[in-house]
């Protein structure tokens, strides 16, 4: 099985990020929340915050404008319709039909980029459709335990990411591990 890390692996670029400037565009309202974002996208990618820390701090004011601005079914289509150029080359040359992706970007979304790609197996952040809520937050950890759940002792033959220290986790399962840096893709394990 070979498993990849989404974001700045797969995508060129950080995914949800891209859907809050997409929002951002389509209701204006948002800008209030772009410090906050920042700072708390900075404060993640460096190792500062916590899993606990980011769920207990930065879940709630999201989950509560989630509703507000979300239409599940049509705005993945209409996001993918214009960011499907991000995808890296590399990956519709190494691509098998065992694929795995493990993100953190949220399901609705992930859905529809694997839907596309011809993808059949994901792990993603879990966001309620009816209430909004964040079900379970797909980062560090939380991406081997909802692997174990779903795949028990499978064995991981490569494993490809833009953060060995984030998915140290995954890295340590894989039999080879892999970072991709833009287009460039390092065998560290």
């Amino acid at each position: 099985m070979n498993v990849f890390d989404f974001d700045n692996t797969i995508y060129d670029g950080e995914s949800t990020f891209d859907m809050f400037l997409y929002y951002m565009v389509r209701k204006p309202w948002l800008v209030k929340h772009l410090p906050t974002v920042l700072k708390a996208f900075a404060r993640y990618k460096k190792g500062e915050v916590s899993l606990t820390e980011a769920i207990d701090r930065f879940v709630p004011m999201v989950e509560k404008d989630i509703l507000k601005v979300i239409d599940f079914e049509r705005d993945p289509k209409v996001f993918w319709d214009k960011h499907m150029k991000k995808i890296k080359p590399f990956y519709g040359e190494i691509k098998s039909d065992d694929d795995l992706i493990i993100s953190a970007s949220p399901d609705f979304s992930i859905e529809e980029v694997c839907r596309r790609l011809g993808i059949k197996r994901f792990l993603a952040s879990k966001i309620n459709r009816e209430t909004g809520a964040i079900e379970f937050a797909n980062l560090r950890e939380n991406k081997i335990q909802a692997f174990r759940e779903l795949y028990g002792d499978s064995e991981i033959e490569n494993f490809y990411t833009d953060s060995p220290e984030n998915d140290a986790v995954l890295v340590d399962l894989a039999k080879h591990a892999f970072i991709v840096n833009k287009n460039e893709i390092t065998q560290i394990k």
